[in-house]
């Protein structure tokens, strides 16, 4: 919350706090504040206790937290995995600084990191012959098709 807070900043505020509030009144002050927040806290867990006991043992394990768009997203429909897509090994195969150096790229899924032009007739014949993948292993992928 206060993170974009400087240091600078954070002298010219308590100053300006001790010049319109007094160095008097300005320990009630925070002490009021204090208060305050903890009552706001209290409230704010009591009501999230009354939660979890009104939707009952089946959500034990319920966070609010998983209700952020974000997490909601990642847990509920991309099955909670960091990776469920298999993006990652996109990303990490993808060498930016290769490519403006004009060196070949790392080899992809055993595959030279050159491109040709031309089809290879293996590829094309593995794939047409619609061989059963094994467990675990993935589809062969064609640079041209996407």
């Amino acid at each position: 919350m206060f993170t974009d807070i400087g240091p600078l900043e954070l002298v010219t505020l308590v100053i300006m706090a001790i010049v319109i509030f007094g160095p008097d009144k300005l320990p009630k002050l925070i002490q009021d504040t204090m208060g305050f927040i903890r009552k706001v806290r209290s409230f704010a867990d009591s009501a999230k206790e009354d939660i979890r006991s009104e939707l009952g043992p089946e959500f034990k394990d319920f966070e609010f937290e998983d209700l952020h768009p974000k997490t909601f997203v990642r847990k509920q429909l991309m099955g909670g995995d960091d990776d469920p897509l298999g993006l990652r090994d996109i990303r990490d195969s993808l060498d930016i600084k290769s490519v403006l150096d004009d060196r070949p790229a790392p080899s992809v899924n055993g595959r030279a990191g050159t491109v040709s032009m031309e089809k290879a007739a293996s590829t094309g014949a593995a794939v047409a012959s619609g061989a059963p993948l094994g467990a675990g292993e993935r589809p062969p992928f064609d640079p041209d098709a996407t």
